[in-house]
């Protein structure tokens, strides 16, 4: 009997590229994108080639990744005025909304994700209205429901095609399917921030929102890194009760394990946020001839997949894209 030789399978490009299991394609990935009310693009120390963009810039970044074959991205805003409940997250004119309404008019074909969240709207920096507690302050998580709501619904009336509650707040998903289905919105999916950690891998995005709390952490609703499987199915399993058509995981890198697990249990779509802090590491270490960037990349993405992913966010979008035309 002849020895088995797997080998075989990987001798060529094109043998490994006919037996692949897992595959990546641009229409998977979802790219993240900040919009400003001021003029001009900005720089973002910590993320580089990311930018804030004004509005032309933004339709400038939309029409990039049409032309790679993205089909989807997630608007992320920072006001010019912040106050204590994040009132501009829901405001008509507020600066998402109006981006919403450029990209759909623009690129009626782009799938436009609404981050559906008041940290880059508060003053503090926190994901609802603060109250004080036995351990100093803390956000009030049902005072902060009917305003995820009304910027769910405000994201919806704009043109969003889905909206993404990242608060993790306890029923925000409830409260949020209700709102839109009673302002007749029935058809915008949820895509649920389900199982989203407290982690340090979040620093940049702190610096590009501009969203880092004043007092305090996240950490008395966002997470436990140490909290194990029965924490993260329990979270997905109220967000798929409560009405959502989406699960997504963040960050997805150190949680590649949590990702198969909650994939395994639930039938729903599954995202993976591929977040700042794990986009800069890159970034830094390829820019210090540590590692090849292209090559690193494609197999985190790959990982993201292997584990359960449908659909990836990531700020590598357009350069994973033109690679993978390459």
């Amino acid at each position: 009997m002849s020895q088995p030789r797997p080998r075989r399978l990987r001798r060529t490009a094109a043998l490994r590229s006919l037996t692949r299991e897992i595959r990546l394609s641009a229409e998977m990935f979802i790219l993240p994108l900040f919009v400003h009310e001021g003029q001009g693009d900005q720089t973002i120390s910590t993320m580089p080639g990311v930018l804030r963009h004004d509005l032309p810039g933004l339709l400038a970044r939309v029409q990039e990744a049409a032309d790679l074959g993205i089909g989807s991205v997630i608007l992320f805003g920072i006001p010019d005025h912040k106050d204590a409940e994040g009132s501009q997250a829901h405001a008509e004119q507020g600066v998402v909304q109006r981006a919403i309404r450029e990209v759909k008019a623009r690129f009626p074909a782009m799938t436009v994700i609404a981050d559906t969240c008041l940290c880059e709207y508060t003053d503090h920096g926190h994901c609802g209205p603060l109250v004080a507690g036995p351990g100093g302050w803390t956000v009030d998580n049902d005072a902060a429901l009917p305003l995820l709501a009304q910027t769910a619904v405000a994201q919806a009336r704009a043109g969003a095609d889905i909206v993404a509650p990242s608060a993790m707040m306890d029923n925000q998903v409830q409260a949020i399917r209700e709102a839109l289905d009673g302002a007749g919105f029935g058809e915008v999916p949820v895509m649920a921030y389900a199982v989203k950690y407290a982690s340090g891998y979040y620093g940049p995005f702190r610096e590009a929102a501009g969203s880092a709390p004043s007092v305090g952490d996240r950490a008395s609703y966002q997470m436990d890194p140490a909290g194990g499987y029965r924490e993260a199915l329990r979270e997905a399993r109220l967000d798929v009760e409560q009405g959502a058509d989406y699960l997504m995981v963040k960050p997805a890198l150190a949680y590649l394990d949590v990702m198969r697990v909650v994939k395994d249990e639930f039938e729903l779509p599954m995202v993976a946020y591929n977040v700042s802090g794990e986009y800069a590491m890159v970034k830094a270490a390829s820019a210090a001839g540590m590692l090849d960037e292209k090559r690193t990349v494609l197999e985190t993405l790959t990982a993201f997949r292997r584990a359960g992913a449908d659909a990836i966010m990531t700020y590598h979008a357009l350069d994973a894209a033109r690679w993978l035309r390459e």
